[in-house]
């Protein structure tokens, strides 16, 4: 038995929802840099790995994620951002303003775009087309994923007293 959902509950509550809780890991972030006393650089350009993006990128890419793939997919314009976030009071904005975007998306500009071809970026130079499932469930839900989950290592890995209750329902838990 096959059950079906629309693409719009499958991605606006989901979206809400992580960048909701990733907001609230920042805030964990930011009462532990006041309680160390400790520069908030530390966490905001550490990396897992030489060769991975800092912990501000993964934020930015988090919403980037977000913020374009409800765009491709509803036909909606993207607000344009500047990448230019250093603080994790900046990022805090950032999530805040991919919040606000995708609450201005209509569920019925999502709903049927199963089938839409959706062509986008995939690297340096080159483009990749899916249908808009295909794009929700295998691409931008996944991508999302992946930088959040990132982001909140980085910060357990500097011991940032976060678990996996805050990374599932944020403020909620």
């Amino acid at each position: 038995m096959t059950i079906s959902i629309s693409m719009s509950s499958a991605s606006l509550p989901v979206c809400t929802r992580m960048l909701t809780n990733l907001s609230h890991i920042l805030a964990k972030a930011e009462q532990f840099v006041e309680a160390k006393k400790i520069d908030p650089t530390a966490l905001t350009t550490d990396r897992l790995a030489p060769d991975m993006f800092t912990f501000t990128r993964q934020v930015l890419i988090a919403c980037d994620a977000v913020k374009n793939g409800m765009a491709r997919l509803s036909g909606v314009e993207a607000p344009k951002f500047d990448d230019n976030e250093t603080t994790l009071a900046q990022l805090q904005e950032r999530i805040q303003k991919t919040l606000a975007f995708v609450a201005t998306v209509p569920a019925a500009a999502l709903d049927g775009t199963e089938d839409k071809e959706i062509t986008f970026p995939a690297g340096p130079g080159k483009t990749r087309t899916l249908s808009g499932q295909d794009y929700l469930t295998g691409w931008m839900l996944p991508n999302m994923y992946f930088h959040i989950t990132t982001a909140y290592a980085i910060l357990r890995h500097n011991g940032v007293e976060v678990g996996k209750v805050d990374y599932l329902m944020g403020a909620q838990g």
